[in-house]
Protein backbone atom coordinates (compact mmCIF):
# COMPACT_ATOMS: atom_id res chain seq x y z
CA UNK A 1 0.00 0.00 0.00
CA UNK A 2 1.36 3.52 -0.89
CA UNK A 3 2.92 6.05 1.87
CA UNK A 4 0.82 8.98 0.80
CA UNK A 5 1.10 11.76 3.36
CA UNK A 6 -0.01 15.53 2.94
CA UNK A 7 3.23 17.73 2.04
CA UNK A 8 2.48 19.80 5.81
CA UNK A 9 3.95 16.08 7.37
CA UNK A 10 7.24 17.71 6.41
CA UNK A 11 7.34 19.58 9.56
CA UNK A 12 8.35 16.67 11.16
CA UNK A 13 10.75 15.47 8.50
CA UNK A 14 12.97 13.19 10.76
CA UNK A 15 9.74 11.05 11.17
CA UNK A 16 8.80 11.17 7.52
CA UNK A 17 12.48 10.39 6.56
CA UNK A 18 12.59 6.97 8.25
CA UNK A 19 9.57 5.82 6.67
CA UNK A 20 11.58 5.67 3.36
CA UNK A 21 13.60 3.09 2.06
CA UNK A 22 14.78 0.98 -0.46
CA UNK A 23 11.06 -0.36 -1.25
CA UNK A 24 8.86 2.00 0.29
CA UNK A 25 8.31 5.82 -1.35
CA UNK A 26 6.29 8.24 0.40
CA UNK A 27 4.11 10.61 -1.73
CA UNK A 28 3.44 13.83 -0.46
CA UNK A 29 0.32 15.35 -1.81
CA UNK A 30 -0.91 19.38 -1.73
CA UNK A 31 -4.36 19.81 -1.37
CA UNK A 32 -5.01 16.21 -1.57
CA UNK A 33 -3.31 16.20 -5.07
CA UNK A 34 0.16 14.12 -5.66
CA UNK A 35 3.23 16.33 -5.52
CA UNK A 36 6.21 14.57 -5.07
CA UNK A 37 7.63 11.83 -3.79
CA UNK A 38 10.80 11.27 -1.62
CA UNK A 39 12.75 8.33 -2.89
CA UNK A 40 15.77 6.40 -1.24
CA UNK A 41 18.97 6.56 -3.28
CA UNK A 42 19.70 3.22 -3.95
CA UNK A 43 15.82 3.37 -5.95
CA UNK A 44 17.18 6.42 -7.44
CA UNK A 45 20.39 4.91 -8.70
CA UNK A 46 18.14 1.67 -10.12
CA UNK A 47 15.74 3.90 -12.07
CA UNK A 48 19.20 6.11 -13.10
CA UNK A 49 20.07 2.35 -14.49
CA UNK A 50 16.91 1.45 -16.28
CA UNK A 51 16.86 4.90 -17.65
CA UNK A 52 20.43 4.40 -19.48
CA UNK A 53 19.38 0.97 -20.36
CA UNK A 54 16.54 2.06 -22.29
CA UNK A 55 18.47 5.17 -23.45
CA UNK A 56 20.80 2.41 -24.75
CA UNK A 57 18.27 0.31 -26.30
CA UNK A 58 16.44 2.90 -28.17
CA UNK A 59 19.91 3.14 -30.01
CA UNK A 60 20.32 -0.14 -30.84
CA UNK A 61 16.83 -0.30 -31.94
CA UNK A 62 17.07 2.59 -34.37
CA UNK A 63 20.39 1.83 -34.94
CA UNK A 64 18.98 -1.80 -36.49
CA UNK A 65 16.32 -0.02 -38.19
CA UNK A 66 19.27 2.02 -40.32
CA UNK A 67 20.57 -0.84 -41.13
CA UNK A 68 17.93 -3.01 -42.64
CA UNK A 69 17.42 0.33 -44.76
CA UNK A 70 20.78 1.08 -45.45
CA UNK A 71 22.24 -2.15 -45.50
CA UNK A 72 24.73 -3.78 -42.98
CA UNK A 73 28.47 -2.95 -42.43
CA UNK A 74 30.67 -6.46 -42.47
CA UNK A 75 33.62 -6.82 -40.07
CA UNK A 76 36.36 -6.12 -42.50
CA UNK A 77 34.57 -3.00 -43.85
CA UNK A 78 34.24 -1.66 -40.28
CA UNK A 79 37.58 -2.87 -39.22
CA UNK A 80 39.42 -1.06 -42.79
CA UNK A 81 37.27 2.36 -41.36
CA UNK A 82 38.39 1.94 -38.14
CA UNK A 83 41.84 2.35 -38.87
CA UNK A 84 42.39 -1.44 -37.41
CA UNK A 85 43.67 -3.12 -40.00
CA UNK A 86 46.70 -2.33 -42.59
CA UNK A 87 45.67 -2.16 -46.30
Amino acid sequence: MPNIKPISDLRNYTEVLKEVDSSNRVYLTRNGHGEYAILSMAEIDKLDRYKAAYKLFAKLKNAERRAEVEGWVDAEELEKELGLTED
